[in-house]
């Protein structure tokens, strides 16, 4: 199965075509492409998009810094057609592409579990502040290193919101705003300030959802000037000149020690405990 536009007829030499336009653009290495995929596979994978509110399963976020965003843990919830879909995008000729695209030297590597990564939804109203991502797979201790988001939504007029934000390190202004439309990618690198996110709440129909498919790529060993020395969480900021933009959200005991110890030794600690 074809699952790219016919367009493309070397992904890899792709990549290599549009290696200096990611590395250039501001205020970090990123890319938008258009009509990416076939439009036929990708329409039944929309058709295929469940109403995640709905299902179980699914991670509601709604606090502070995320407000009716919705994510589904891994495949749970695909249809054969979409798990098709994500498997190529996991796969070896996608991985070239991206290997060549971002010119990373460390080998890249996917993510099959999809940790918050898979179906994302975010409902009227909802929001995603500005943040630069986790540097660790919580399963693998593998550093994360590459963003692709695939968006799936139809007639979005540009009145309705959602924009995908990029900021740059001191906060100080958007240097790229992108409308998530139907069969739209972006690709960025993820660091420590790469700072980017859906920062004002969404203002479409009542009966309509922001939807997309999130892929996360991941290496072992990066560039010490990317990310600090300790593994963390996501890392809300806030926009300047926005007061209360982000709130700190409480911190926990088990959120500490995450943080420090390694994913092996936490499993362990909890099992000797009895507990989840």
């Amino acid at each position: 199965m074809n699952y790219l536009n016919p367009a493309i007829t070397d992904l890899k030499q792709l990549g290599i075509d549009k290696k200096e336009e990611y590395l250039s653009a501001e205020p970090f290495p990123n890319i938008v492409i258009d009509n990416f995929f076939n439009e036929e596979i990708l329409n039944q994978v929309l058709a295929d998009f469940p109403d995640l509110s709905k299902k179980d399963g699914v991670i509601n976020y709604n606090a502070h810094n995320e407000k009716n965003k919705l994510e589904a843990k891994g495949e749970k919830h695909f249809s054969d057609v979409t798990k098709g879909f994500v498997h190529f995008l996991n796969s070896q000729p996608v991985l070239e592409f991206l290997q060549e695209l971002t010119g990373i030297k460390e080998t890249l590597l996917p993510d099959p579990y999809l940790i918050g990564g898979g179906y994302h939804e975010i409902k009227p109203g909802g929001l995603l502040k500005v943040h630069a991502d986790f540097n660790k797979h919580h399963m693998t201790w593998l550093d994360r290193r590459i963003n692709l988001l695939v968006y799936l939504n139809k007639d979005w007029d540009d009145s309705y919101g959602g924009h995908f934000e990029l900021w740059d390190k001191d906060m100080t202004r958007s240097y790229k705003k992108v409308l998530p439309i139907f069969n739209r990618i972006a690709i960025f690198s993820t660091t420590d300030f790469s700072y980017h996110g859906h920062p004002d709440p969404l203002t479409c129909p009542p009966d309509r959802s922001r939807k997309s498919i999130a892929l996360y790529y991941y290496s072992n060993g990066r560039p010490k000037s990317e990310v600090s020395d300790k593994p963390h969480s996501t890392l809300f900021v806030a926009r300047a000149g926005k007061e209360g933009d982000v709130e700190r959200e409480p911190i926990t005991l088990k959120d500490v020690v995450r943080e420090v110890v390694p994913p092996v030794i936490f499993k362990a600690a909890k099992k000797l405990m009895g507990k989840k």
